[in-house]
């Protein structure tokens, strides 16, 4: 596609342009919007002004679009990358400039550049290719517009032109000057609305991939002077060169205890602490919906709900920032019927995504509809909404560690977690800890080999105390337990009525439309879940 003409500045001080002598460049406009003539592969005539357009020798742009999206691809499809596009070690990708030009009098750089990147997955379902990219900058604003190419089965391939997919913050962002020309490293990117839906599940705003500029632009030609006699100078001796001394090496911050802090680096191990909800917990393996919750691919079972586990990412202790995605899988089962569980939901690949005190949990999620057995699949989905306190990502001895940070519900959560929760409402308190250091050691815990179900008896009753032996290795319960009643030795079918038989056992928001689809009574959400309780309790009487 054609290069656009709309400025793009990237803010860059006049001292800064004037000592390079040229720097990038963005058309000229002139009052009526058309472009100016003087650039410098066309000179000015003698004694007209010097040249305030320079077009760009060389330049790079170093950008992943978003860390989440590749781990999903990098799981599930290929991403295949094409016209001279290579990708990085920490897994962005690095576009070579195609063309480009730098404006003096605004400081604007417009800037395309070759390669595109293929996404597809799910045997061709997913098909999404990126090209043409190109960075506009404005001040201290800009974007970075693709063109965008999806393809359904059996439908002919859409394209959007120059989609402005994610916007630009230069505010905070000083430039460099080195051999690659001028640097703008770490630009702050955050998905428009257009770019979100590109993707279906990412946001207007959300964060993506920081980006890193680096323009060279062309010298203008001079003139040499005329050639004249040189003096005759008597011999220079050569100067003395000073010793080398060898570079000393900054001490080691220190906290107040006399501790080494570690500095900002890879996250090479983790785990997480998260039970999703312990009322849902309870629901699932109680009484009514009789199911069990099942992990795998290194998730366990403990007593704050599950364990997940071998985390990666990064640490950013400048920028007060934290990633880290852990491996593991949990699967909840209930209201089975004929080896069929009307309610089956999974979440996997659990992410963090820390910005100071505020941050959001990430996860893929399969949702099935209890009703009409559609299951829907979500990748990368914003989960939860976490309030981080001041200070927590502070790393002790090679280890971050957050400890009950509160959880609550998105909206995009709401609507895929059986649509029986709004956002807002409040989920179990996360806790993890990650490592920077692989010779640190990691807060014990892990599997119990229960089910966290609020009780391993598999009652979350609040008038007796849950079976001490009705779980399954792996955290999964068969259904059984109390309804204000309590066992000993094993999990009852049915469970028991022999204490207060309130509803409060199945916990106080337990999803009430899941509880009117299992009764399989066609009545209004208020009173389904009295309606249940009195026909579970007249059954086992």
């Amino acid at each position: 596609m054609a290069a656009t003409r709309r400025p793009i500045a990237l803010a860059a001080a006049v001292a800064t342009a004037a000592a390079l002598g040229a720097t990038f460049a963005i058309p000229a406009f002139a009052a009526d919007g058309a472009r100016a003539e003087t650039t410098a592969d066309a000179p000015a005539a003698a004694g007209a002004p010097a040249p305030s357009v320079f077009k760009l020798e060389s330049g790079t742009l170093d950008w992943g679009l978003f860390s989440g999206w590749r781990d999903m691809i990098g799981k599930m499809g290929t991403a295949t990358l094409a016209d001279g596009v290579t990708q990085n070690a920490d897994g962005t990708y690095k576009f070579p400039l195609d063309k480009g030009e730098y404006d003096l009098g605004n400081h604007g750089v417009t800037s395309s550049f070759k390669g595109s990147v293929h996404y597809e997955a799910h045997g061709g379902i997913l098909d999404i290719k990126l090209s043409d990219v190109k960075v506009v900058t404005v001040g201290k604003t800009g974007k970075i517009t693709v063109d965008v190419t999806t393809k359904s089965p059996g439908k002919e391939p859409v394209v959007s032109d120059d989609l402005a997919m994610v916007t630009l913050d230069l505010s905070g962002v000083e430039p460099t000057n080195g051999a690659e020309g001028m640097k703008f490293a770490d630009i702050p990117t955050a998905f428009t609305k257009e770019g979100g839906a590109v993707f279906a599940r990412y946001t207007e705003g959300m964060p993506a991939d920081p980006a890193t500029l680096a323009v060279k632009p062309a010298k203008p030609p001079v003139e040499p002077p005329p050639p004249v006699d040189p003096p005759v100078d008597p011999p220079v001796k050569p100067p003395v060169k000073p010793p080398v001394k060898p570079p000393v090496k900054p001490p080691v911050e220190q906290d107040p205890t006399g501790t080494a802090k570690p500095t900002s680096g890879p996250v090479v191990d983790g785990t997480l602490d998260w039970g999703l909800k312990k009322s849902f917990r309870s629901y699932v393996v109680g009484p009514i919906a009789q199911g069990k919750v099942e992990t795998s691919d290194g998730a366990t079972a403990n007593a704050d709900g599950y364990r997940f586990t071998k985390a990666t990412g990064h640490l950013d202790a400048e920028k007060n920032s934290l990633d880290a995605q852990f491996q593991g899988k949990v699967r909840f089962l209930g209201h089975e019927t004929a080896g069929d569980y009307k309610l089956d939901l999974s979440l996997s690949n659990l992410k963090i995504d820390i910005q100071g005190t505020t941050g959001k949990l990430f996860a893929d999620l399969s949702s099935k509809d209890m009703a009409t057995g559609k299951v829907d699949t979500f990748t990368g989905l914003p989960f939860a909404d976490l309030k981080v306190p001041a200070g927590a990502l502070a790393a002790k001895e090679g280890i971050v560690t957050l400890k009950d940070i509160p959880a609550t519900l998105t909206e995009e959560g709401a609507e895929a977690f059986i649509g029986q929760y709004d956002k807002g409402d409040e989920l179990d308190a996360l806790n993890a800890a990650v490592s920077l250091d692989e010779d640190a050691t990691l807060p014990p815990g892990g599997s119990t080999g229960g089910s966290s179900g609020g009780s391993t008896g598999g009652s979350g009753s609040t008038g007796g105390s849950g079976s001490t032996g009705g779980s399954t290795t792996g955290g999964s319960t068969t259904g059984g337990g109390t309804v204000g009643g309590s066992t000993t030795g094993g999990s009852t079918t049915g469970g028991s009525v022999g204490g207060s038989g309130s509803l409060a056992a199945t916990g106080s928001d337990v999803p009430t439309g899941a509880l009117i689809g299992a009764s399989g009574l066609v009545v209004a959400a208020g009173a389904g879940l009295v309606i249940a309780a009195r026909r579970r309790r007249g059954a086992t009487a």
